[in-house]
């Protein structure tokens, strides 16, 4: 463990020399207190903050264990971030979107290249549920992905949908787009069919054009409200 460390940087430093995995139990709190020569409060604090940072799991009852640290933890960091920016948050809610398009733009064209036909089917699949349930349009774009074999894509992916969805409401009045949603995510499964990548992130494009157009729309309201304020 490294000299110097604070109490939270050489817990996570016992994690890695003893290659704890997750999942795996962590020594007690007296044991990490003997470890460390810390105290009982110090080592608590030091509990808490990481469990904050998914890098442990305090299960009540039965002792701390390695997390899993998944980027989920992230979320509500990302909502204050863009409910307390500027344009009552539609600037940063922007900048989200355009992460994630430069993101999904870039990987579906690999996708474009392995997509089999069973994958197709439960793509077409999720884009008929789309009309009655959101959540599809959450399972197709984790999906879409999954071949790549890669889950910090997985995770920041869901994470920026996740985060979208809950500060929607500052676009203002909810617009009636499940067609407009449908015909997007139908273009995509097209283009992913004919392994067509150039066509599938044009498609992607596409989709998030329109979201984009409908985030503009609330800068403009937004914008106008504060003049007439």
């Amino acid at each position: 463990m490294r000299r110097g460390a604070t109490v939270q940087e050489r817990i996570v430093d016992l994690i890695h020399d003893r290659q704890l995995a997750p999942g795996a139990a962590m020594p007690t709190e007296p044991q990490l207190m003997d470890l460390l020569g810390a105290s009982r409060n110090s080592v608590r604090e030091a509990i808490r903050a990481l469990q904050a940072l998914g890098i442990v799991e305090i299960r009540h009852g039965f002792g701390t264990y390695v997390g899993n640290a998944s980027l989920e933890v992230l979320g509500p960091s990302l909502q204050f971030r863009i409910r307390s920016g500027t344009e009552g948050g539609i600037h940063a809610l922007r900048d989200l979107v355009e992460v994630r398009e430069l993101l999904e733009t870039g990987l579906i064209a690999q996708v474009a290249k392995t997509t089999s036909p069973g994958k197709l089917s439960a793509l077409d699949a999720l884009v008929t549920a789309m009309q009655q349930d959101l959540q599809a349009d959450r399972a197709f774009h984790g999906l879409l992905y999954e071949s790549l074999g890669n889950e910090l894509v997985l995770q920041l992916i869901d994470l920026f949908w996740q985060v979208y969805h809950k500060v929607e409401p500052l676009l203002g009045e909810p617009e009636d787009r499940t067609e407009e949603i449908v015909a997007n995510h139908r273009r995509i499964v097209d283009a992913l069919r004919k392994h067509d990548a150039g066509a599938a992130q044009e498609a992607m494009r596409r989709h998030f054009r329109d979201v984009k157009a409908r985030v503009a729309r609330a800068a403009v309201t937004t914008a106008q409200a504060t003049v007439s304020s």
